[in-house]
């Protein structure tokens, strides 16, 4: 069968990905990709102006390609379709054959018939050539328009206001995002947009658009009124691309796009139309979620399912525009016959909260949220299974003031068909199904269902699903460390901190049984370095260290030593390269410059490690760290100092937020990146903690990883003041030492807190838990107590005795052979130790 995909957007690609899961035998697929790139997620389009690249937004996995055998052609728009001989003609009239065609062109840009709309500098804002453009325009302009005050111009508005440009939004409707939220949720949202410093015009009616005065353009309105801008992005809705359909003569439905049926097939029954091209039931659906259920529809139809059907989609949106939340679900304007609604305001807190409900009280309709949308999974999911109401419904959306709990959704009350995740249509009974084949973190729910990887808003409640079911089948929801104490590592670390515990015994007397093991030791060795920074080689806290943290260096696989100087910031002097280089040619010494940015130097001795250390000390060098869970570098561009396109001091700044966290034990290592402008040499969107210099500032991001799993870094602030920026990393790194579990990276962490980055900025930013000035001191005691463990170590006589390979000779380890490689020397490998002992 040969199959042809015309498009390779977000719900193209979701085709792609369910028919290579579902194996059609024979298949020959090929796409053609008007774009020059492959498809990417149009949803977090703005984050481009944050920092993120057209490679970091792409939804194509690596390989995807090759191991599918499907054909992507980039840059090949299809100009005609032939239905009466299957083919597809391409631009450079090039002839496809197709047995099963599948449209999934998208949509194209509403731009309102306004004369002088062609101008320079005027865009829309659909495609990563739009942003590029945009942002070359944003270098050299002071102020900007958006027209269109829906979700895409209120995401355009953000992006405006990101680039530091004096940001407008010119809606035509009496209020923002109309088709979602009602007048009272359009006020509120207003007044939230208007704080945030962008000017809202709405009741505004563009009749032209001409030469300004004090800008590049002057948009006229209709009143005689007039605003004056240096750039216009044009976000004012779209229309289905269904121009192929309409050269062919394939049915059209009333309001544009390919007419379906419930298969997703158009009127010839070899072709099929999905996403925002199509129109089943005289509808056309904006959102994604739509979008990927026709995609699996379609594909399981044409992989031989005949009773896939698309049946509709739940429109309801929970979105974050600009920091404010918005929420829409169901018949949130209350057209519903005899609906009754009740509403909360609170103009103070600039919160609305608005629930539509049947005539008789049984039913929720619909609901409104701004502000604050954290009863959106509840509201959603009795929306949704028509989940009777309590008697008194209005206390659903009502704040709390006696601290008793707010009516609720249990779980346990969701039926099998619920479903958890739009994104990725997953149910209920789905996330359960996969915790009885052994998943049991959110990680493996995303990883087998796809449950919350793609917007991420319905984690908390994959989260209660996973749990309720691990429950139900009998098994352990609990995060005991270990079977001597039944504690989780946070409890364990609020149990050291109030108590004043500073020791491993005195831990284990006070809340745990037994002698302990290879788990809680190092776990509480961690806390205690965390909370009291005390040396680590202290005899009580010595017989508590891993392998690597007892002889202060990391274990190699021959039993050699790799010795790890710090060099903060990757900032070096001549005189300590010549320093490095000479400890290196005295013992030996295999190096390498690592990823880190740092010298590493391999094959050290147990016992050649004090007198290694003395030298590097003597020289100014302080412990690297490299074994510990702990700071491991800060990785810095250039800069401004010497590069051309710097903004700012990179390096400087990596070398102070070094300086200052060096010391800092975590549950597990961490590592920076400070990069002096937005083209990221530094790769500060791969570290736990990345700072990006701009114009303005400097922009934070956190929680990225570039380990076995990667995971992209999250902005959560922008323009900071240096003192600023390190105020708030200081709460961030104490807030994840506080909270996460054992050996669990920022990434992960960040993956398994309720409430996501919004619950992370609340806390960080907004202080919610009043504990900010308690973690920022916490962090300056850290800082106040720094050693360097090795010269602490080499200093301590009991300290330096244990440096022996044998307890009971001096004698070096005679076993440890080096050969000779590219002008070094390295420990030999078995099989060449083996060689080289075989006469000659």
């Amino acid at each position: 069968m040969k199959i042809i995909v015309i498009g390779h957007g977000m719900v193209g690609h979701k085709f792609l990905e369910q028919l290579h899961a579902l194996g059609v035998p024979g298949a020959e697929v090929t796409v053609l990709c008007e774009e020059p790139r492959p498809a990417y997620d149009r949803v977090h389009l703005s984050d481009f102006f944050s920092g993120r690249s057209a490679e970091d937004l792409s939804l194509v996995e690596p390989g995807f390609f090759e191991k599918t055998g499907f054909t992507l052609r980039l840059g090949a728009k299809a100009v005609a379709v032939e239905r009466r001989n299957n083919t597809v003609t391409t631009a450079d009239g090039e002839v496809l054959p197709y047995d099963r065609l599948v449209l999934a062109t998208g949509s194209v840009p509403f731009v309102p018939a306004v004369p002088g709309r062609d101008r320079p500098h005027c865009f829309v804002y659909r495609t990563i050539e739009d942003l590029e453009a945009m942002q070359a325009c944003g270098a050299r302009s002071q102020s900007g328009v958006v027209v269109g005050g829906g979700l895409l111009g209120l995401e355009c508005a953000k992006a405006l206001r990101d680039m530091g440009l004096e940001t407008h939004v010119v809606e035509f409707a009496p209020r923002l995002m109309a088709v979602q939220v009602d007048e009272g949720g359009g006020r509120t949202l207003r007044s939230r947009i208007e704080a945030l410093g962008v000017h809202v015009h709405t009741d505004r009616n563009t009749v032209e658009i001409t030469d300004g005065a004090s800008a590049r353009h002057r948009m006229v309105f209709a009143d005689g009124t007039y605003l004056e801008t240096d750039m216009i992005v044009f976000s004012a809705g779209i229309r289905a691309q269904d121009a192929l359909a309409r050269q062919c003569a394939l049915a059209i439905g009333p309001r544009g796009g390919v007419a379906v049926d419930d298969h997703c097939r158009a009127s010839d029954r070899h072709v099929y139309a999905i996403g925002e091209c199509a129109s089943w039931n005289e509808q056309v659906f904006g959102l994604v979620a739509p979008g990927y259920e026709m995609a699996r529809v379609a594909a399981r139809h044409i992989a031989g399912d005949a009773q896939a059907a698309f049946t509709g989609a739940d429109m309801s949106t929970k979105l974050k525009l600009m920091g404010v939340d918005v929420a829409s679900i169901g018949d949130a304007h209350g057209r519903t016959p005899r609906s009754r609604a009740y509403q909360f305001i609170d103009e103070r807190r600039q919160v609305y909260k608005k629930i539509v409900v049947s005539g008789d009280g049984s039913r929720l309709l619909g609901a409104v949220l701004v502000g604050n949308a954290d009863e959106y999974g509840t509201l959603l999911q009795m929306a949704l299974n028509g989940i009777a109401l309590p008697e008194a419904p209005e206390f659903l959306i009502l704040p709390s003031s006696d601290g008793q709990a707010k009516p609720g959704l249990g779980v346990e009350a969701l039926p099998d068909g619920a479903q958890i995740c739009s994104c990725n249509s997953v149910t209920k009974g789905a996330i359960c199904a996969a915790v009885g084949e052994g998943a049991c973190t959110v990680a493996d729910i995303k990883a087998c269902t796809k449950a919350g990887a793609t917007c991420g808003g319905c984690v908390p409640l994959v989260t209660q699903v996973m749990k309720f079911e691990m429950a139900r089948r009998g098994m352990a929801v609990n995060n005991h460390l270990c079977e001597h104490f039944a504690h989780s590592r946070q409890a364990l670390y609020h149990l050291v901190r109030v108590g004043g515990i500073r020791t491993f015994d005195e831990l284990l007397d006070k809340h745990g049984q037994g002698l302990g093991c290879d788990v809680c030791k190092p776990a509480a060795a961690s806390i205690l370095a965390s909370c009291w920074n005390d040396f680590v080689l202290q005899p009580q806290l010595a017989k508590l260290q891993d392998s690597n943290d007892y002889f202060l260096g990391n274990i190699q696989k021959d039993g050699t030593y790799s010795v790890v100087p710090r060099m903060p910031g990757g900032e070096v002097t001549p005189d300590g390269l010549i320093a490095v280089g000479t400890v290196a040619k005295k013992y030996g010494l295999y190096t390498k410059v690592t990823g880190g940015a740092r010298v590493d130097m391999f094959g050290a001795r147990l016992e050649q490690l004090p007198l290694i250390w003395e030298e590097l000390i003597a020289a100014g060098f302080e412990s690297g760290h490299a074994y510990g869970k702990s700071l491991r570098t800060v990785k810095s561009c250039v800069g401004s100092i010497w590069c051309r396109y710097g903004v700012d001091d990179s390096v400087g700044l990596a070398v102070e937020l070094e300086n200052r966290y060096k010391g800092l034990r975590a549950p597990h290592k961490i590592k920076f990146g400070v990069s002096g402008c937005t083209r990221e040499c530094a790769e500060a969107q791969g570290k736990d903690v990345g700072v990006i210099a701009t114009d303005k500032g400097w922009n934070l991001y956190v929680c990225g990883n570039g380990g076995m799993k990667p995971r992209h870094a999250e902005l959560i602030a922008s323009d900071l003041k240096k003192d600023e920026l390190i105020r708030l990393i200081d709460r961030f790194l104490m807030f994840y030492v506080r909270t996460a579990d054992r050996l669990q990276r920022t990434s992960t962490w960040r993956e398994s807190l309720e409430g996501g980055l919004d619950y992370l900025k609340d806390v960080l930013i907004r202080d919610s838990l009043g504990i900010g000035a308690e973690l920022e001191a916490q962090m300056q005691h850290v800082v106040d107590t720094y050693q360097c463990e090795w010269k602490t170590a080499v200093t301590t006589p009991a300290t330096r005795a244990r440096f022996r390979s044998f307890v009971n000779s001096d004698r070096p380890d005679e076993h440890v052979v080096f050969i000779e490689e590219r002008g070094q020397i390295r420990p030999a490998r078995p099989e060449e130790k083996r060689a080289a002992a075989l006469p000659a």
